[in-house]
């Protein structure tokens, strides 16, 4: 990744995961963000672990590290020795009171810009659902009436006819003889 593409919030927002229902970015995708070495973040991290309570960074499990993974094809991880930990948008905001670099602070807003636009992203999914929902409700109503009105037509066309005109009743044996 380019010195250039890091401050991108969409690149940002690729990197963002959802663990245990939070969305979160893994402590190994901040420290190269940040362009600090992952034992540099970590240190700083447990120099002040009074500012991060389990609701703005925990450790994933094993199980969860075997999730995330098996959904890459290449994995962007070597070999661990711990379980990464995931901070929440509330964990990264609190990184910013931990990291005074330029580079840090920049980068901390721009991942609050990603935090930002996906919550709009899902916000806007939810708003385009709601209006479908409405749409679906109105029109229901309308098509219901249409679609009784079509099977009343059809179950009539399914009755047989009463043939209009003359009809000739004659015995077969007496024909012609």
């Amino acid at each position: 990744m380019t010195e250039k593409n890091i401050y991108v919030p969409e690149v940002i927002a690729g990197r963002i995961l959802v663990i245990r229902g939070h969305k979160v970015l893994l402590g190994n995708d901040l420290s190269e963000l940040y362009g600090v070495e992952h034992r540099v973040l970590m240190q700083a991290v447990k120099r002040n672990l009074k500012r991060f309570p389990s609701d703005f960074m925990f450790q994933i499990t094993r199980e969860e590290w075997e999730n995330l993974k098996s959904q890459f094809v290449t994995s962007r991880w070597g070999g661990i020795r711990k379980m990464p930990f995931a901070f929440t948008e509330q964990g990264v905001a609190m990184l910013s009171s931990v990291l005074n670099s330029d580079q840090a602070i920049q980068v901390n807003i721009q991942i609050m810009r990603a935090f930002t636009k996906l919550r709009h992203l899902v916000l806007d999914n939810e708003e385009l659902r709601n209006e479908i929902e409405s749409l679906r409700k109105e029109t229901e109503g309308k098509f219901r009436v249409l679609f009784e009105t079509l099977d009343h037509l059809l179950a009539e066309d399914a009755k047989p006819k009463k043939k209009i005109g003359f009809t000739a009743k004659e015995k077969e044996a007496g024909y012609g003889s």
